[in-house]
This record gives structure tokens, C-alpha cells and sequence, in this order.
């Protein structure tokens, strides 16, 4: 029997792991790699820029696959995660099926906010055509639930928990 396409929107066994590291300590300055960082539940990462927000935009993550999509369209190899100022590079797990989802780094739990779009500054890193090579491959957004420490090597898996449209969380069996 073929599932529903909210049953095959809940499936996701994947376990990623956290393939790098960053934060920017303020506006346009430098990413600073790190190898762990201390997440704050609702505030953001410490030693960040949106580390003292209550916002939706607490932690940025992208997916490792995606630093290769965005170099082939620029005839480059794999983009430096820096040059895109996200958090977390993820790899192994499809960051899109976190929509609506809480999910686990490592013990850290995130509920997933939004898209991270990019902006102009785009075509000023990578010149002309910057901005659409990373259109669709920036990542997503999500905000802190519980505090503790990301490290380069964690776990990223899906909680089984998903969160509906009027914020209430929906209580599934647990994938991790």
C-alpha cells in the first residue's frame, strides 16, 4: 500500500552530521570557523551577531551537497561556507524536509523557521550571477529550542515532531 504524501513528508531516517562551523561577530565582518559553539536557547549562538535576537533567524544552517551545486553553476569548485555567512554546514540529510520539523544537532534542539534566501551581496562575493547560483540552495533558518554545545562531527536528525501552521507541535514517533 503506497503511503500519503504527509506520511512520505514525516519519513526521514537520514542522519546528518555537522560538517562545519562558523560564526560572524558582527556585521560584515569576517566568519570566525570554529570547531563547537554554544547555542542559547532563543538568542542565537554565542559570539554571533543574532546572538542577542529573539527572532526566527537564531541559527542559519546549508547543506554540504549544496556548496558543490552553487560552485558548478559559477564554473568553480565547491563554494567556503564563509563566503555565505551560514552557521552550520550539514551534510547527508536534506535540510528542506525539516520544514515545519524540530530536529536535534548533536543534543541541541531546533525548530525550523524558514528559507535562508540570499541577498545581493551575492553578486558582489561571486560577481554576476552570484545571487541565483545561490537562489535555492541557501539553506534554511531555524530558531533555538534548548541550549547546549554544537560540535564539528554531531548528529543532525529529524525529532519526529512536527510543528503546524498555528504553532502547536504535533506529536509523531520519534526517528532518532
Amino acid at each position: 500500500m503506497s503511503k500519503s504524501l504527509q506520511e512520505l513528508f514525516d519519513t526521514l531516517p537520514q542522519i546528518g552530521r555537522v560538517a562545519w562551523i562558523g560564526i560572524r561577530p558582527e556585521r560584515k565582518a569576517p566568519m570566525l570557523v570554529v570547531t563547537a559553539v554554544e547555542a542559547n536557547a532563543g538568542y542565537g549562538l554565542t559570539g554571533d551577531r543574532y546572538s542577542s535576537k529573539n527572532g526566527k533567524r537564531q541559527i542559519t544552517l546549508i547543506q554540504s551537497e549544496h556548496l558543490f551545486a552553487i560552485g558548478s553553476m559559477l564554473g568553480r569548485a565547491a563554494i567556503d561556507p564563509a563566503l555565505l555567512r551560514r552557521n552550520i554546514v550539514v551534510a547527508g540529510i536534506n535540510l528542506l524536509a525539516l520544514k515545519d520539523k524540530r530536529f536535534l544537532l548533536g543534543d541541541v534542539l531546533l525548530e525550523y523557521t524558514g528559507l535562508c534566501h540570499p541577498c545581493s551581496a551575492m553578486e558582489a562575493t561571486f560577481g554576476a550571477g552570484g545571487y541565483n547560483a545561490v537562489r535555492g540552495h541557501g539553506g534554511i533558518t531555524a530558531r533555538i529550542l534548548s541550549s547546549g554545545t554544537i560540535n564539528v562531527g554531531d548528529a543532525v536528525s529529524y525529532m519526529g515532531d512536527k510543528i503546524s501552521h498555528t504553532g502547536d507541535v504535533i506529536r509523531t514517533e520519534a526517528i532518532v
